[in-house]
């Protein structure tokens, strides 16, 4: 096992913030080098300690940043300042707003997730190891929802159902194999549907976007 993920959480709760400092340091993956109140502590502690992950709150009341979106322009200033951390951004909202306001400069390195997932530490780990190694994640229920209210009418470039099946899966941050067994599909059934979402969004083969969640964004994007 290489050296564990240095990260820095910023959470005004004081019960909040120490409680996921807590379940953090309950595994041998994560160090949290500090635990911060607020988005000006946030950017200071970045400075200082160079962490390899920020896990912020997306509201942190109080200062000169816009309200509600605290932590979302925080995490695009650390991201300006210190384009290798990652950033992982917990919320309330469900709402598709937010996290297309997190990704609105790209996906590479950033997750939104629903503040539940807080409670499951192999949930904000996979995170949190994503965000590490340049990966994205949107959180699954935010997903859930938007490609409920999201309208194909079966339009020649809309997704078909498989499509669909195959990109809320790939929000999960699933891989092909992973996607198939959930799927109870081939891996190679899973490719051919992965491709074919990539085709009909326009989404070229590059090495430095992360398609998958670009996916996501480009699909639900209104």
């Amino acid at each position: 096992m290489g050296e564990p993920i240095r990260a820095v959480l910023a959470d005004d709760h004081y019960l909040v913030r120490e409680g996921t400092r807590r379940l953090l340091e309950t595994s041998s993956e994560v160090t949290v080098a500090a635990a911060v109140g607020d988005a000006d502590q946030l950017l200071d502690a970045v400075r200082r300690l160079r962490p390899d992950v920020v896990v912020t709150d997306i509201r942190m009341p109080g200062g000169r940043w816009r309200q509600g979106f605290e932590g979302i322009d925080a995490a695009h200033r650390v991201r300006a300042a210190h384009p290798g951390v990652g950033i992982v951004v917990l919320s309330q909202y469900s709402d598709a707003l937010f996290a297309l306001e997190l990704f609105k400069h790209g996906t590479e390195g950033l997750a939104y997730l629903l503040k539940d997932r807080v409670g499951d530490l192999d949930e904000l780990l996979g995170a949190i190891r994503a965000v590490a190694s340049g990966g994205s994640v949107i959180d699954p229920k935010v997903v859930e929802g938007l490609m409920a209210r999201h309208d194909v009418r079966g339009e020649p470039e809309s997704l078909t159902p498989r499509e669909r099946d195959v990109l809320r899966e790939m929000a999960h941050g699933r891989s092909n194999g992973a996607i198939a067994r959930a799927l109870h599909l081939s891996v190679s059934s899973v490719e051919k549907n992965v491709n074919a979402i990539f085709t009909k969004l326009g989404l070229e083969n590059s090495g430095d976007v992360h398609r998958r969640v670009a996916a996501v964004l480009a699909y639900l994007r209104p």
